[in-house]
């Protein structure tokens, strides 16, 4: 029977079930995304979300406890030193379960399982562009700039206006037959 039971036990014994878990946290900080099981990676998502909101606050107790979960020296540096300051923000949710197929051997359900702020892809934040400008010359180069775009704008909306009305522009006609006569000359 399984009354009461309210985390999986992945078919381990608890000894090995804690071993591997804390193996897969420490792997999750270190290299910021892993591949693994959908159960596997749900149960390291309960595993290791309290010991980031644990290394929210960087003090000896907290070190510890982190280091009694996670039994890996260079892990709780990585953690306190850099994934800490990125989540301090962030009200929980630090992991994200990406679903990547089934594998082939035994058809489990694959998945990538990685860190939020550490994806480029996903995170809104863009790097800031540092661009130097000098104060010699900017005026004359942007009134000159902002002539040739009205002008552009202007021939557009001519050359859409013309479009519209399904009629080539009365300019190009005559280009066209000037062309052609230069042509026969």
């Amino acid at each position: 029977m399984r009354h009461g039971k309210k985390f999986n036990h992945l078919g381990r014994k608890k000894a090995h079930r804690e071993a591997m878990l804390s193996n897969m946290a420490c792997s999750l900080i270190e290299h910021k995304r892993i591949n693994t099981t959908v159960a596997k990676a749900k149960a390291l998502r309960k595993y290791v979300e309290p010991i980031l909101t644990k290394s929210k606050t960087n003090t000896t107790h907290s070190r510890r406890v982190v280091f009694s979960y996670l039994k890996n020296k260079e892990a709780v540096k990585e953690l306190f030193k850099e994934i800490a300051p990125k989540i301090e923000n962030r009200p929980g949710g630090y992991t994200r379960i990406i679903r990547t197929g089934y594998r082939l051997g035994d058809n489990a359900e694959m998945c990538l399982i990685e860190l939020v702020d550490f994806n480029e892809l996903y995170t809104n934040e863009k790097p800031k562009k540092t661009t130097r400008r000098s104060r010699r010359g900017s005026g004359s180069k942007a009134k000159s700039t902002k002539a040739t775009t009205e002008e552009a704008t202007e021939e557009n909306v001519e050359e859409t206006k013309a479009v519209e009305n399904s009629e080539e522009p009365k300019e190009e006609k005559s280009k066209d037959d000037s062309s052609g006569k230069e042509e026969e000359k």
